[in-house]
């Protein structure tokens, strides 16, 4: 069989983030102005320490969305080739992980609480061992991602 003859099916998962740079300089702009204005104005009624406070809490939203558009620079990246599903995870504080898996072997399996109606963890379960994938996507996205995988891994064209 030559290599023209494979088929590969792959997909890559990031995190959705809707503020990009100048959007969170413009949005920053604004908490800045609304925490000076609230600030003057109870520095002018003598509540001078709250001017402190607003200028932490200022820090902390600066800190929040620096914290989140850190958490944005993971990706999650799993191709089918043959008969080999591979998983490839990287974050921004860890090395790349590659895990691979016997597709012949492999179960998507995607928990779901019945009771509460809450779709839970989406996990690649291959010899006892459970990976999860896609933890930072939404619950319709998961559904719809282990559908595709679930047709994916069954299809024999790929």
């Amino acid at each position: 069989m030559n290599a023209q003859d494979t088929k590969t099916w792959s997909v890559t998962l990031t995190p959705h983030r809707s503020l990009n740079g100048p959007a969170f300089k413009i949005l920053f702009a604004w908490v800045i102005v609304l925490n000076l204005i609230i600030a003057a104005f109870f520095y002018k009624l003598g509540a001078w320490p709250v001017f402190g406070f607003l200028g932490s809490d200022v820090a902390m939203v600066w800190w929040a969305f620096k914290a989140n558009n850190r958490a944005a620079q993971c990706s999650e990246r799993i191709v089918i080739n043959g008969d080999e599903v591979t998983l490839l995870k990287q974050t921004r504080q860890e090395r790349p992980t590659e895990r691979s898996f016997n597709r012949r072997w492999l179960r998507v399996v995607l928990e779901y609480d019945q009771a509460r109606e809450i779709v839970g963890r989406l996990l690649l379960v291959s010899s006892g061992k459970a990976t999860e994938i896609a933890s930072f996507l939404g619950a319709e996205e998961r559904e719809s991602l282990a559908i595709e995988l679930k047709r994916a891994i069954a299809s024999p064209k790929i």
